[in-house]
Parts: C-alpha cells; structure tokens; sequence
C-alpha cells in the first residue's frame, strides 16, 4: 500500500449490442431490446461496457489482480457495497465513448466481522462531442474471509454426508424462467437459478467466482452457497422502475448494498414514492430484511425542481 499510488485509466471504449442484448434476454420482461442507435437504458452501461483482463491477470478469486487500478489489498473477500450515478445525457448502442476511471478514496475500518477496507472508484463517460454523460462513484468493500470448517474436524463419514448434501440442494436449483415478475404495482417477485447468474457473469465480464463456483463459495470464502451478484440486484430495482414507468428516464441514481442474497432464495420488489423520486428494496425470503436500496430521482421529477 505504501509504494501504490491512485492514478487515472482513459479508455476509448464501444456501447456493443452483444451484452445489451444479453441483459435483455435475461430479465425477458417484455420490453424491447435496445438496438444500433438507440438509447441505452439508464445503468446498463454495467453491461454494456465489459472489460475483460488478461488471463495473466486473473486473481485466484477471479477478480483481476490487485495492486494496478486497484490497491494491493489483502482481505479477501470483495463486496460491491453501492454509490451513486448521476445520468447527463444518452448513451446510445454501438456509439464509442472515453471513460476514465480513477480511485479516489482508500478508507480502513473495523466492523463487526473484523477489519474492513473501502474503495471508492469514480468513472465519467463522455460524449465523442467531449462532453460528459455520466458521472458515477462506486464504493467496493474488502473484509476478511467468513469461517469455513477445516476438513481435518470433520469424519470421512461426515464429510461424505456434506458433499451428498451439497449435490443434493444444488439439483433442487431449477430454472425459474423470467427472473421479475410483477405482482402489483410498485411489487414485484424475483427470482435467481444458477445458470442467471453465470448469463450475468458472462454479460457483465464479471469472474467472481464466488457467483458460479460452489465449492469456492462455500468452502473457501464461508458463504451458504453462490452469491447473488450486487450490480444485478441494483440492475433489478432499475428494471422495475422502467417497467413501472416506461418513457421515464433516470436522472440520479444512489444504490447501497446491505446484505447478501443467495442463488435460489426467494425475493422481491417493492417501491415507493418519495419527496423527490421513487425508494425501491430488494427484500429477501418472507419479506424480511433489505439487500439492496435504491433511490431515483426520474428526469421529471428534475424538469419540476429546476423549473
């Protein structure tokens, strides 16, 4: 960390169909996917813009090596933990445009389970007219590993029931075809299966294993099983908000990740208007507990507060 230092990566970067049309296919809710020229829908330039490294590259984690763009932190375990976008103008499929990337803040914190870091990356995408479209900070979250048991505490016995067990609940994780479905207004059912998150995976240029590698997630990194990925539980809030108002544009967005989802667990949508835009919570199984929160400020509720 001492000899590391921020610096700024500008990059000449295509808005490709492929990924586009990708996500589209993936939440299969009915709306048209975005072709050559039109505009993106707000956020998924996540999707639209993937970046895939080197093998050389790779991390064991499937993450990209740290200690380049990212400092070289040792805590295991990444976590997108949320930000905030602020939208500009349209980004349009198959049209170039620069980003620049840089870190702008490196925090070290201890919390409940141990020392934690947070990273924040600020990105701006511009125009090819130069000017600015997006400005957005993410916020990354590295913390210590979660118990996982040492094969030395268990019997061959034990560990052979383990693994039936295992083999067992991820046969039971069966395709759940439309991933969103609305139930009523503001209110809508999600849904996850192993083969969503590895389209996710594929779209977004996304290695984490911890999102289709089931033996890594669960004895390595201590987690119940495959982790629902962060940027598609804020992806989902964004869908329901254009789902719910279609010729409505995002203005500025603010996402926080609270706590995990895993693959097959039940959850769901439900927004609500606020002062200033519509609040949106990913909840998980029975409604109970936040994962992710969303506020949105739609471009009209802009048009109104400036006029």
């Amino acid at each position: 960390m001492e000899q590391w230092e921020p610096h700024t990566v500008t990059s000449a970067e295509v808005v490709r169909p492929g990924p586009v049309a990708a996500l589209a296919a993936l939440f299969d809710d009915g709306l048209p996917a975005p072709g050559a020229g039109d505009a993106l829908p707000r956020l998924w330039h996540w999707v639209a813009l993937p970046h895939w490294p080197v093998s050389s590259e790779v991390g064991p984690d499937g993450h990209p090596r740290r200690g380049t763009f990212l400092p070289p932190i040792e805590l295991p375990r990444r976590m997108f933990a949320g930000g905030e976008v602020a939208f500009h103008g349209d980004l349009r499929v198959g049209e170039t445009i620069r980003r620049e990337s840089t870190v702008e803040s490196v925090k070290e914190k201890s919390g409940q389970s141990g020392a934690l870091v947070i990273v924040a990356v600020r990105t701006r995408l511009f125009g090819d007219g130069g000017e600015l479209r997006v400005d957005e900070r993410q916020d990354l979250i590295y913390r210590e590993a979660g118990p996982t048991p040492s094969p030395g505490e268990r019997t061959e016995a034990e560990r052979g029931a383990v693994e039936r067990a295992e083999v067992e609940r991820a046969a039971e994780l069966r395709p759940v075809g439309r991933p969103l479905r609305r139930a009523d207004a503001w209110a809508y059912d999600f849904s996850t299966d192993p083969t969503l998150l590895m389209r996710f995976s594929a779209a977004t240029a996304n290695a984490h294993r911890i999102h289709y590698d089931w033996p890594y997630a669960t004895r390595v990194e201590g987690y119940p099983g495959l982790v629902v990925h962060g940027p598609l539980m804020t992806l989902t809030l964004a869908e329901a908000f254009r789902l719910e108002r279609p010729d409505d544009a995002i203005s500025r967005l603010t996402h926080r990740n609270m706590a995990p989802l895993f693959c097959g667990q039940a959850a769901s949508v439900r927004g609500r208007p606020t002062a200033d835009g519509v609040a949106l919570d990913l909840l998980g199984p029975d409604g109970a507990g936040v994962r992710t929160a969303v506020n949105i400020v739609p471009s009209s509720e802009t048009a109104v507060q400036a006029s």
